[in-house]
């Protein structure tokens, strides 16, 4: 069994980064969720996604969200020609100017909370990529859920119960969000409580280099000493 891709978290926090940005600033500009929603083009269930860092809107609709709050032309610069060298021959290739510098840094807040809540996605994201492609991997999680559910009453029981649907239908969104039922549904997941040890300690390993921060840029992703 694979360890998780390296940059699988690094990925994830900078969609729940950018989400979070993106909510202060339209609170800050006194937009409500409605007229945001009508701007951009796009419902109010797609805009909560934005706001969330889900992965599932395209990058347009990430731009669109953006473009309303005047500031697309920095994600934007990285899909153009900007910060391509010009073609040979050409003044922009004779230019000595340096190219512009784009850089990003992700990170969590070192607080309990925030890594706790992204350390809760990302473990879900790759036991959910396993569950996917291993049926067995899936049977393990069912088959745990089902000594829980046969150990009687617990304050947990109706999450678990919630779970079993979740496993049949293969209803993964449900516990990927950032609502609380979502946060609640993952404390209770049999998901986690089967993942392989060294899937689980790839993941803690990359949330603890985001806990220092890391930068992205012309030289690739860096962890600042």
């Amino acid at each position: 069994m694979n360890v998780p891709d390296s940059t699988a978290v690094l990925e994830r926090q900078l969609l729940l980064q950018l989400g979070d940005r993106l909510k202060r600033l339209r609170k800050a500009q006194g937009l409500g969720t409605v007229e945001m929603a009508k701007r951009a083009g796009i419902s109010r269930t797609t805009l909560s996604s934005v706001e969330s860092g889900d992965p599932g809107p395209s990058i347009g609709t990430y731009l669109r969200v953006m473009s309303v709050l005047g500031i697309s032309g920095e994600l934007a610069l990285l899909a153009g020609d900007a910060l391509q060298p010009g073609p040979p021959g050409t003044a922009a290739a004779r230019s000595k100017r340096a190219r512009p510098v784009v850089q990003v840094t992700v990170s969590t807040d070192d607080t309990r909370h925030q890594v706790q809540d992204l350390q809760s996605l990302a473990l879900h994201e790759e036991a959910i990529r396993l569950a996917r492609l291993e049926p067995e991997f899936l049977h393990q999680a069912q088959s745990t859920l089902d000594r829980w559910l046969a150990s009687g009453n617990s304050r947990s029981m109706g999450l678990w119960q919630e779970w079993q649907e979740i496993l049949r239908g293969a209803k993964w969104r449900k516990v990927l969000g950032r609502t609380r039922r979502a946060q609640e549904l993952r404390q209770a997941s049999p998901l986690t409580a089967v993942l392989p040890a060294q899937v689980r300690q790839g993941v803690l390993d990359q949330v603890g280099k985001l806990r220092k921060g890391v930068v992205l840029g012309d030289s690739g992703a860096q962890t600042p000493t």
